[in-house]
This record gives structure tokens, sequence and C-alpha cells, in this order.
């Protein structure tokens, strides 16, 4: 008899801390170590019961909600603990802390990674009672990520993004000189998985609305350092946007130039460059308000600093 056929149902009771969370995100928190995907299939087949129902990925738990969390194998592999990692602070108080991420380290765990910035920083701070993501970066994307402390702040902040309370800012260095001046981006956006299971993003009629304001800082006749800000929070936005303007962001693996990246892979570009730059926002608690600024990487200012006088 193995070790799963011996082990029982676990049933957890929603406390206030976790009111409004989405069970998915409830799941991933309390079953560190198990790949993302494993939690949906268990989710969807119907493994998991609130107050012994049957709910979908997105029901929102209530206080006092009973979860049943089937027993759920996790291979020496996937229980590699996160290591403690801290990332450069740009705000953090009781309800908010805003770090700047990284090229090249996921925002959370999942899809092949083992753990990410969320994870890293839930271990290097035990005593935190709540670190939630309150939204994404895509991997190879540096800059400002904001983290929740605390629930209130967590879903106010999801409301302020949703509403477009939240100005984003990016500067993207990209192929080509951008002419015509400030505009809006506006293709509507599909999202779709292709024939590898990888995540993907093209312009289409029926996709969903988007909206990408871009004005350039800096351009020569081969490229240009442009600062984008984010009207609509879509996935790969500015990138399949921007490629479809005609001005594909360097380094970019998934929509970029493939020649053109694997030319300047020898000047040593080597990541995507693009960059969250700024955020500013009335703090979700206090509402006093903010105005964040993450400095361009190294990388990237020196490929600037070189290629765009």
């Amino acid at each position: 008899m193995n070790d799963l056929s011996k082990a029982r149902a676990t049933t957890l009771e929603v406390g206030e801390e976790a009111a409004a969370q989405r069970i998915d995100n409830f799941l991933l928190r309390h079953l560190k170590g198990v790949p993302k995907s494993h939690v949906y299939r268990v989710l969807r087949s119907g493994e998991v019961r609130v107050n012994s129902g049957r709910v979908k990925p997105e029901y929102r738990l209530q206080p006092g909600d009973r979860v049943r969390v089937p027993p759920i194998r996790v291979s020496q592999e996937q229980k590699t603990r996160a290591k403690p990692a801290e990332f450069p602070v740009v705000h953090e108080d009781g309800a908010l802390l805003v770090v700047d991420k990284p090229a090249g380290v996921a925002v959370h765990g999942g899809s092949g990674v083992s753990y990410g910035v969320i994870e890293s920083l839930r271990a290097s701070r035990p005593q935190a009672k709540s670190l939630e993501l309150a939204h994404r970066l895509d991997r190879d994307t540096s800059g400002l990520l904001m983290v929740a402390q605390k629930r209130g702040a967590l879903v106010e902040l999801h409301r302020m993004l949703r509403d477009g309370e939240v100005e984003k800012v990016y500067l993207a260095v990209v192929r080509g000189a951008w002419e015509g001046g400030p505009r809006e981006l506006r293709e509507s956006l599909h999202k779709y998985v292709d024939a590898k299971g990888e995540r993907r993003v093209a312009v289409r009629e029926d996709g969903m609305r988007a909206v990408t304001r871009v004005r350039a800082l800096k351009k020569s006749a081969n490229f240009s350092l442009l600062e984008v800000r984010l009207l609509t929070g879509r996935t790969h936005q500015i990138r399949v946007h921007l490629a479809h303007a005609g001005h594909p962001v360097l380094g970019d693996t998934k929509y970029g130039d493939f020649e053109l990246n694997r030319r300047l892979d020898k000047e040593g570009v080597r990541r995507l460059f693009l960059h969250a730059s700024r955020l500013a926002f009335l703090h979700p608690v206090t509402g006093e308000k903010l105005e964040l600024q993450a400095t361009l990487p190294a990388e990237i200012k020196q490929f600037v600093d070189t290629h765009l006088t």
C-alpha cells in the first residue's frame, strides 16, 4: 500500500483572512509544491468540494466555508522548497509590498518552474500571514510588481486594476524607428493555446478589447525606446500590439524578430527588453497617492546608450 492510498482528504475552514479569495488561488497557497495544472485538474474533477458541493475555479470563498482537499501525491522534485530570496524593495508598509522583479524570474511557481517571486518572498518572510500577488508580470519582463500583505488590500487592488485606477507605464526597446508621434494601439486580442501547449495571443477582430498608448522617447534608424502605457491588462498585450505595429520588442522569443534576436545575441541581448518602470495609484488602505519607479536595468540602459544617442 503506497502513501497516497493511506492518506485521507483534509477539510479546511475558511477564515476572514481568505474572504473573497478565489478557490484556485486558495488551493495554490495551501498546496505548496503541487503543480498548478494538478490543482486545476482536481478542481475540475470535483475532488475538491466546498460545503460538500462542486465549485468552479473562479468561486470566491466566504468565511465559514468548509473546503475538502483530496490527498495529493507530490514528487520529490515537486517537494523542493522555495529558497528564501530578497528582491529590491521599492515600497513596503503593513498592507503593500512593491518589489523590482528581475527578468527571467517567474512571479509564481508552475508550468515547469518550481517556485517564483511569491514563493521566495513567503519563504524569506515566514512571519507574514498573507502575501499574495496583486497582478502579474511575464517571466521575462523586469520591473515593478505589487504584492498585497493584507486580504483587504488585495481585494481593493484587484478592483482598482479592473477599473483602470492604476497607472502602469513600461519602457520597451523595439525594432525600427517609431513614426507618427504618440498614438494608441487598439487591436482586439485573442488568447489561445498552440500545438505545443504554450499560451499565445493573436490580433483578432472577435478578441478582447485592448488599448495600449505609445510614445517614442528616443529613436534611431534601427531602434526606438518607447514609453508604453497599459489602458487594459490583456495577456502579452504590449508585445503583441507592438509586433503587430511592425515594432517587435527586442529579445521577444514568442512574437519578435527571430533573425534580429539571433544577431543581437552576439551583442549580449539575451532577454526581453521590456521593463515595468512606473506605477501610480492611491494606496488601497490609506488612500495616499503613490508614485513608484524602477530604474532601467543596466543591460537595457547600456544598449540604449550605445544605439540610441
